[in-house]
């Protein structure tokens, strides 16, 4: 069997796949008659399940329905392998289809088939999985964490990836600094996003928990709990103006007879107000000025 000509200027890992002696995934002809991109069935045997899949929870009244539905009209979006030896593939995405394909007792199944190396594969298994309709936020959450640590993207990058906004990324990552029972919270579905959304504003995790009881005991709805929050935000402490800044602009109030008000904040940056009635009243506060200088 030949092979052809293998193109240049590919990733190291992708590189290293297509020049290896293990592999037949450059050669014209897949096992038997498949090749990398196309669509084909595969025996599910030869399938070896992903070791970057980012799910580890899989309902199993849900995989029972699914694997009866795949009874009655077989398995209608293929799954997607990527091709890993002669007669060898390994799952990017789909591990629901594949696993209730099994207990349906399918023995092949349609497959989408790939080129791609580690990162590919856990970029491409992390992006499909955040797509899934019900997955919880803090799945969404710790799969763009992961998009952001282990396949080394910007939240930019990562915005453009998923396809969403980059303040809506920058939430979800946000819920990743709530306290454990926070997060288990939202995971087992005893809170929404918008409760944890208000909940990350509070620097302070007991008043945190202590909150995420009263959602729980008295099914407080997201209003009630921003304003929860907003009330246990430390209030600003007003800015105290020294003393002796107040002995002088009340003095210079009484020398101009006009309102002198006086601010100052905690770095000691400030101002000095005052109001005249009139043009009269302007002229003489230059005058004074002036007189000054």
């Amino acid at each position: 069997m030949t092979t052809p000509n293998k193109k240049k200027g590919l990733g190291r890992g992708l590189d290293a796949i297509l020049q290896s002696p293990e592999t037949d995934i450059t050669s014209i002809d897949i096992s038997g008659n498949y090749v990398a991109g196309a669509i084909a069935q595969i025996e599910i045997d030869k399938i070896e399940t992903n070791p970057f899949q980012p799910r580890t929870d899989f309902d199993e009244n849900a995989l029972n329905e699914l694997a009866e539905s795949i009874k009655n009209q077989g398995v209608i979006q293929p799954v997607t392998v990527r091709k890993m030896g002669y007669d060898k593939y390994q799952l990017i995405s789909g591990e629901r289809r594949l696993r209730a394909s099994k207990m349906a007792g399918l023995k092949t199944i349609p497959v989408f088939i790939r080129v791609a190396n580690d990162e590919q594969m856990l970029e491409m298994a992390l992006i499909e999985n955040i797509h899934r309709e019900n997955l919880n936020a803090i799945e969404v959450a710790i799969s763009y964490q992961r998009l952001l640590e282990e396949c080394q993207l910007t939240q930019d990058q990562l915005s453009e990836k998923v396809g969403k906004d980059r303040s809506t990324v920058s939430n979800f990552l946000r819920l990743l600094k709530l306290p454990a029972e926070i997060q288990i919270a939202i995971r087992d579905g005893y809170i929404t996003m918008g409760h944890a959304r208000a909940l990350v504003n509070i620097s302070d995790k007991t008043q945190q928990l202590v909150i995420l009881k009263r959602i729980i005991d008295e099914d407080l709805s997201v209003r009630q709990v921003e304003t929860l929050t907003r009330e246990k935000q430390p209030k600003k402490q007003a800015n105290v103006v020294p003393e002796t800044y107040k002995v002088q602009a009340n003095a210079l109030s009484k020398a101009l007879k006009m309102n002198v008000k006086v601010s100052r904040d905690s770095k000691g940056k400030g101002s000095l107000t005052i109001k005249f009635k009139n043009d009269e009243e302007f002229e003489r506060l230059l005058d004074f000025i002036n007189k000054g200088n």
